[in-house]
């Protein structure tokens, strides 16, 4: 009998080791988000102060945009936090997401090399600027990825600038499909401009002879948003778990967590989840 019982705790004691890191390891939600919270440095420094608050462990998968969004369609992700309002909301209108909210903006800016040989510094618009680049046959460097950033910059081209690049597109055009970091490198090897997300260009290491030449365009606005992935489509989504960091994003915790991000005293994203139409 004193041997039964002592299998039988030991049998509990077993158990109760299983259950309890399982219990652990599912307090945590997978976000599919962009390449530009991730390499600006800002997951590092609000996901802290988020765990902090809730217990929740958030695990990041950085892809471009649309990327992330074809993550969540296959529901491989719980939430996605990405910024490019017109595929979110198709993501919405297919039923793959329950409901989007605004989060924080920040901009795009035009980089190029200081010697700016298609002679573009300081245009306030951008599409004039694009058009400089191709009648000069200056290197361009594209993400094209189907990122934010990269949809941004072909919205640019097609319809501000009135050029079809995929068909007018030369040599001078390099499209690399690599995320933010990557492209940023690729320019500064070869001299090229390239469209960035602001928070990725400032807290990128390798600007070489990189410099920002155009920015403050109207245009160039970079709206974040963030959405559950639809439970009712893919069971597997933890619901409960996604919906608080969403609360805690658009909360006044969460807001002054991003506002609070800064290198070398510059904010890198601007809160405006109380904008309805953002």
């Amino acid at each position: 009998m004193f041997n039964r019982r002592i299998v039988i705790v030991a049998a509990i004691l077993a158990a109760a080791a299983v259950v309890k890191p399982a219990q652990a390891e599912d307090k945590s939600i997978l976000v599919a988000s962009t390449t530009s919270t991730q390499d600006s440095g800002l997951f590092e420094h609000i996901l802290p102060l988020f765990k902090q608050k809730t217990g929740i462990d958030v695990k990041v998968v950085a892809q471009g945009t649309g990327q992330a969004l074809d993550t969540g369609r296959r529901g491989d992700a719980d939430v996605v936090f990405v910024h490019a309002k017109s595929a979110e909301e198709n993501f919405l209108a297919e039923g793959q997401g329950v409901k989007r909210y605004p989060v924080m903006y920040n901009d795009f800016v035009l980089i190029g090399p200081k010697s700016d040989p298609a002679g573009v510094k300081g245009m306030k618009d951008v599409a004039k600027a694009f058009q400089t680049i191709k009648e000069k046959q200056a290197p361009f460097i594209s993400r094209g990825d189907r990122s934010g950033t990269h949809i941004a910059e072909l919205a640019i081209w097609n319809k501000d600038a009135g050029i079809d690049i995929e068909k007018e597109k030369g040599p001078w055009y390099k499209s690399i499909g690599q995320g933010m970091g990557a492209a940023l490198n690729t320019a500064a090897a070869s001299n090229a401009y390239v469209l960035s997300d602001r928070g990725t260009w400032l807290s990128f290491k390798n600007k070489g002879d990189l410099q920002i030449l155009v920015e403050g365009d109207n245009r160039l606005f970079n709206q974040y948003g963030v959405m559950l992935v639809n439970p009712a489509k893919h069971p597997s989504v933890k619901n409960d778990l996604g919906q608080q960091f969403i609360n805690w994003l658009i909360s006044a915790d969460g807001q002054n967590a991003i506002a609070n991000y800064k290198i070398n005293g510059e904010q890198l994203f601007y809160p405006n989840a109380n904008d309805p139409n953002a």
